[in-house]
């Protein structure tokens, strides 16, 4: 089989791509110009391809090693790398998100250039900042609103209490002095879609914990984890530093990761988290439900999106503020 050219394994835009991976206890490797992955068992080995070119996201957990071929093409592919540890968290989850992102010099600029256009001013940042939360309650209110399987859970956007929190979620948006009070305002939202869903799913003693072991902690861990593989996977398609933040720490290398990924989480993760640990489901259940539900509503669309409009916005703008 002749191996493919970097031009032939893009063919497929990251923004369309379906899939993302969690692999552990398995070999990855290149064999035949393909990325594979082996499993043992105690009577022979079993290899399983790894559709590289309609992938955003491997995540390495325990037990895990892959070869530098196998890496060499999914560089190729722009496929992400992360090494995480058991149930897809990353071992450094409470201080940075860190990829092996694929080295490529021909992507775009634009994009860098905009965001970097505002970013050193405080109230341009921040308006981007409010931009993007407000994207985050767009897009709840219209997965909650269409999305026939979380309705009939209780997820419905049409609910009194959760409309009035968005409501009220989106005045403080506006009225937000600076990135502290938003970055409050978020954590107060999601605390109540936290109570709600726990009282639709008869958890009323949930407690978020995330060293905890209860499966609803477990399970939005995990979940909140694929999200900022796919925020990632944005940001490295469109050139943007995962440093330049908006809201979250700027001293924290991965902080615009958690900045794009919170458009998706609490309309995705959140409540099938909820749902799946009432279930009892297991966690492959719960990450093929998650990632179906990112694919059904175009999470990985509505990231890009997002970025390229505040990006190129604030081109526009730097453009419109230079004197002739």
């Amino acid at each position: 089989m002749d191996d493919l050219s970097p031009s032939d394994l893009k063919t497929i835009l990251h923004s369309k791509r379906a899939n993302m991976y969690y692999l552990e206890h398995c070999r990855v490797m290149q064999k035949d110009g393909r990325v594979l992955y082996l499993t043992e068992t105690t009577k022979d080995n079993l290899y399983f391809n790894i559709p590289i070119a309609n992938t955003t996201v491997i995540l390495l957990g325990t037990g895990t090693s892959i070869t530098q071929a196998a890496v060499r093409m999914l560089a190729q592919a722009g496929v992400l790398l992360g090494f995480c540890g058991g149930g897809g968290t990353p071992l450094y989850m409470g201080n940075e998100i860190e990829w092996l992102t694929p080295q490529s010099e021909y992507r775009p600029t634009e994009y860098l250039q905009g965001w970097l256009s505002f970013w050193f001013d405080d109230d341009k940042r921040l308006q981007a900042a409010k931009k993007l939360q407000n994207a985050r309650i767009g897009y709840l209110r219209q997965i909650w609103s269409k999305d026939r399987e979380l309705k009939l859970a209780g997820f419905d956007a049409g609910d009194p209490a959760i409309s009035h929190a968005l409501d009220a979620n989106e005045a403080q948006i506006a009225t937000a002095p600076n990135t502290t009070n938003l970055l409050t305002t978020e954590a107060q939202l999601t605390k109540q879609l936290y109570k709600i869903a726990a009282r639709h799913t008869n958890m009323t003693g949930f407690i978020r914990e995330r060293e905890s072991t209860d499966k609803a902690n477990d399970f939005l861990n995990h979940g909140n984890y694929l999200a900022y593989g796919l925020a990632a996977s944005t940001l490295w398609v469109l050139g943007i530093p995962h440093g330049f933040a908006v809201m979250h720490g700027k001293t924290r290398r991965g902080a615009l990761v958690f900045d794009i990924a919170d458009i998706v989480k609490d309309a995705v993760v959140l409540p099938w988290a909820f749902i799946c640990a009432k279930e009892n489901a297991t966690e492959q259940e719960f990450r093929q439900q998650c990632l179906q539900a990112f694919i059904d509503h175009k999470a990985l669309d509505t990231m890009f999106d997002q970025v390229k409009e505040i990006a190129l916005q604030g081109k526009k703008q730097n453009m419109e503020d230079a004197p002739l």
